[in-house]
């Protein structure tokens, strides 16, 4: 590869850089963006009344939010190398807030899904933003501890937005809050970024590939939207018999291979894949998927199961994973000194095998269960994933020359979006065939009692999936060993 296509990550002098309050910037804007991903989670069952939609469809609210983060971050790696850290920064920032404005006026179902993209396309700019700036300022053996920073919002925020969402609903009874109150935040993040924020990159402008900017739309839109569409947009699941299923995830897997067979061949490329070539990149990057498809599907189940199953409110929904947010935002700062002082494995290892006890035990519970018992399995989660999730991702991009930052960056944080958008169509695709083949079998289908059984059904089965999942998280993870930052080419 050229050495201008590494420029994004040349940074400039840091030397009188002060690094905490470009951090700052950082993080304020990332924690918004990335709550808005789970924001919605207890809001499903009033957005289902309000609007006149099935879960099926309502779930695409959050697909479709990671699903154009998904997208739109592979040509980030491109973008961070055209514009400046606050260009970019700032930029996505006023695309987040005027998202969040429509979503807080739309009249209808499909005007709030625009008002989705539209801040999802905010967040699909800024992610690689946040990651890229990190590998800059801080060296290997600091990486952690910033890391770990970065893990407060990337983990805490997706977990705190469910009980943030259950207050807010509680308090003031109309799903519109939650976004007119995240407008000011996001607007004061964008003034905070114009004051403090630096740059501290540099401007190529490399050659723009427009043929790898759609294979890679195609491809991870493709995936995406074809596993979304299993559950189907109505009453009835599409499987994997209805066309828009199967043909939409073979075009998209066959764009993919097209798009990385592409970039292998260019000596610019837009995203370079031969990132992989580093063992513990290629190893982490697998272990974060199945743990992010993990993560975002439980914080779609268990807000489904509380309301609709033990029939509780959104507040006390919300209260109920609130304990498991805020261990998780404690911890993972602490992860991340530990990864420093420790390495991966000390971590690694023993939060896999705790994630699949968790996922076992939700395998287990009924509608009988307390709410002082899924509080416990909540927070054990909370604490495998911050000891998984940021060690894990900080050993693996430590292990990078500096010129595959920007890249690497990016391929973890789509990959990341992608699974996330995949767990929670595939785990509800599989809640809802269960739930359906549980009602054909029901004496009487419509009554309260037949319905709550039903979904617990569909969750135990959907639990399942994700116990092996976790399994073969923590086979993966006895393969992960300490590395250090690779200053030459691979």
């Amino acid at each position: 590869m050229q050495p201008s296509s590494a420029a994004a990550a040349a940074p400039f002098d840091l030397g009188n850089v002060k690094r905490l309050p470009i951090l700052i910037s950082l993080i304020i804007g990332a924690f918004f963006s990335i709550l808005n991903e789970t924001l919605l989670n207890i809001a499903l069952v009033d957005l289902v009344e309000d609007l006149g939609v099935s879960f099926t469809t309502v779930q695409w609210l959050s697909t479709s939010y990671m699903l154009t983060v998904g997208i739109l971050i592979p040509v980030s790696a491109l973008l961070v190398q055209w514009f400046t850290t606050r260009q970019m920064f700032l930029g996505a920032m006023t695309l987040f807030s005027l998202g969040t404005l429509v979503c807080a006026l739309a009249p209808e179902f499909y005007v709030l899904l625009i008002g989705r993209i539209i801040q999802a396309l905010g967040t699909g700019l800024m992610l690689p933003v946040l990651m890229n700036t990190v590998l800059v300022l801080y060296p290997p053996e600091k990486r952690g501890a910033a890391m770990g920073s970065i893990g407060l919002v990337i983990m805490f925020a997706p977990a705190i937005g469910p009980t943030l969402s259950g207050l807010i609903l509680d308090a003031l009874e109309d799903w519109r809050w939650l976004f007119y109150l995240v407008l000011p935040f996001a607007i004061f993040s964008i003034g905070f970024a114009a004051v403090f924020l630096k740059n501290v990159s540099q401007v190529t402008k490399p050659k723009v590939d427009i043929l790898s900017i759609i294979l890679s739309t195609i491809a991870f839109g493709g995936i995406v939207y074809g596993f979304s569409s299993l559950g189907g947009h109505g009453s009835e699941g599409s499987g994997w018999s209805d066309p828009k299923v199967y043909g939409t995830v073979i075009a998209g897997c066959a764009a993919l291979i097209l798009f990385v067979w592409r970039q292998l061949r260019m000596r610019e490329p837009m995203l370079d894949i031969r990132a992989f070539k580093a063992p513990m990149f290629s190893f982490s990057t697998i272990l974060i998927l199945i743990v992010m498809m993990s993560l975002f599907s439980t914080l779609m189940l268990l807000p489904i199961l509380m309301q609709t199953g033990m029939a509780l409110t959104a507040f006390a929904a919300g209260l109920v994973l609130l304990p498991g947010g805020i261990v998780n935002g404690f911890l993972s700062p602490i992860t991340g000194k530990l990864f420093d002082k420790f390495g991966p494995r000390a971590l690694v290892i023993p939060g896999s095998a705790l994630l699949v006890l968790v996922m076992y035990c939700f395998t287990q519970i009924s509608l009988e269960t307390g709410k002082g018992t899924i509080i416990l399995l909540h927070c054990m989660m909370s604490v495998g994933m911050a000891m998984i999730m940021m060690p894990a991702q900080t050993n693996g991009l430590n292990q990078l020359p500096p010129k595959y930052y920007p890249h690497g960056s990016a391929i973890l944080s789509t990959l990341q979006q992608v699974a996330g958008a995949l767990g929670i169509a595939f785990f509800i695709s599989i809640m809802s065939s269960g739930q359906k083949d549980y009602l054909l079998g029901s004496a009487d289908p419509t009554s309260p009692a037949a319905l709550a059984s039903s979904v617990m059904t569909g969750i135990h089965d959907a639990f399942q999936v994700g116990m092996y999942f976790a399994i073969a998280a923590l086979i993966l993870s006895f393969f992960v060993k300490r590395v250090t930052s690779t200053k030459e080419g691979m």
